[in-house]
């Protein structure tokens, strides 16, 4: 088969999705078919995501001015979005479509379009599937309305120009939906698509259930089955002694609750050291919590395979987002590696069905700062009773077979036997 993806950034760029586009690329490579991927082209010259997830500044990027583009690669016209030129977006309109259409006459036919983007990346692979009749399969990444909410007080005026955004550029692509919130948006994604398909069972679940598509595969993003065997088998057999070690990993951002972890972390007063992995806007703030702090250190931006070496080091990894995430990719690292997780997310725990200490949550009646107050009690406990079992030696162990499950190869079957149905169906 040959493949097209879309994505809204360009594979080099950091970020899980695209972290997750690359592995699936080269699984679906080794398994003999060919992929394409469309995105915006990148603007920044330097740095290192084509190693990590939350990238490192030392490496250079495929497509860079270091280095040769790379064939697999169609870098749509684009402009930069953010000051450090790390991120773009490509206008979905007639000028793109005419450039992708002339660049795709250059390579063998395409048998389906894999839109795995949320915004100007999905518009364009819907509006291209379209135009030439190729079956489309649509992964969703984004809890739209959740991550809008996080950051801006904004967010219903936003979704509503998304969503007339939305309704414009993919006029006359599948059937028109009407509504202005997150999931109508996400509803009018999914109308030309032939399969639909989440990172998660919460997630699938939650989308059935707003009518974004009758019945939405699983396929969970996965690891790389090369560098987990590599970092697993390079970890030591037995606990290094000294205090418990946790490790937080993630984008620094109010989404991702670093700040309230932190500030549970005080005070919870555990004799334990705290490594911060990662980058983003809220570092200073992030630094001045733990000012004067012993033991805790920000690590910064590492590649992929240092990344998932620390991880494996650690004792526990902590995840602090409520809500967010569509699958939530650092406890499954963890737990494919052996490290059990602090997990603030309770559908993120249910997904992973045990090796982890499960915060409880806020009582359903609490609201605001309330709300707030109870979650921060409720993980500073946690992190007692977390550092309080791997000092005794009792720490629980992830489950085996989630990190059999969560191998990319076996990924990356699960995601060929969509694509076959969808082909079968035409």
């Amino acid at each position: 088969m040959h493949i097209v993806f879309f994505g809204d950034q360009h594979l080099d760029s950091l970020g899980g999705a695209q972290v997750s586009m690359r592995l699936q690329r080269e699984f679906l490579e080794r398994a003999g078919h060919t992929v394409t991927v469309v995105a915006p082209r990148m603007h920044a010259s330097t740095g290192s995501a084509t190693q990590g997830r939350t990238g490192s500044a030392t490496q250079g990027r495929t497509g860079s001015a270091t280095q040769a583009p790379n064939p697999a690669y169609v870098d749509l016209p684009s402009v930069p979005i953010t000051l450090d030129r790390e991120y773009s977006m490509s206008w979905p309109g007639r000028g793109t479509d005419r450039f992708l259409d002339r660049a795709m006459t250059r390579r063998p036919a395409v048998d389906l379009v894999h839109v795995q983007a949320d915004f100007w990346g999905a518009f364009i692979g819907h509006r291209y599937a379209a135009r030439h009749g190729i079956p489309v399969v649509h992964t969703m990444h984004n809890r739209v309305d959740v991550g809008l909410a996080a950051v801006t007080p904004l967010h219903r005026p936003v979704l509503r120009i998304l969503n007339a955004w939305r309704r414009g550029a993919l006029r006359g692509v599948g059937d028109a939906v009407a509504g202005s919130d997150g999931w109508a948006f996400l509803r009018g994604l999914a109308a030309g698509a032939s399969a639909v398909t989440a990172p998660s069972t919460h997630f699938a679940r939650r989308l059935e259930q707003h009518g974004v598509f009758d019945t939405v595969d699983v396929v969970w993003n996965g690891i790389d089955d090369d560098l987990r065997d590599a970092t697993v088998a390079a970890a030591p057999e037995h606990r290094a002694p000294g205090k418990p070690r946790f490790v937080w990993l993630g984008r620094m951002s109010p989404e991702k609750r670093l700040l309230p972890f932190l500030e549970a972390f005080v005070a919870s007063g555990v004799d334990a050291e705290l490594e911060i992995i990662g980058g983003g806007a809220q570092r200073a703030a992030a630094e001045k919590i733990v000012e004067g702090r012993a033991g805790v250190r920000f690590a910064g931006r590492l590649t992929y395979a240092q990344t998932l070496a620390h991880i494996a080091a650690a004792d526990a990894l902590v995840q602090t987002s409520i809500g967010f995430e569509t699958q939530g990719m650092t406890p499954f690292e963890a737990a494919t590696l052996g490290t059990p997780s602090v997990i603030c997310d309770p559908d993120i725990a249910a997904e992973l069905g045990g090796g982890l200490w499960a915060v409880p949550d806020a009582d359903a009646p609490a609201t605001g700062r309330e709300r707030e107050a109870q979650r921060a009690e409720a993980l500073a406990e946690t992190l007692r009773r977390a550092a309080s079992d791997i000092v005794a030696g009792t720490a629980p162990t992830p489950v085996p077979e989630v990190a059999e499950a969560f191998r990319q190869s076996s990924r990356t079957a699960a995601m060929i036997r969509v694509y076959e149905r969808v082909l079968a169906g035409r």
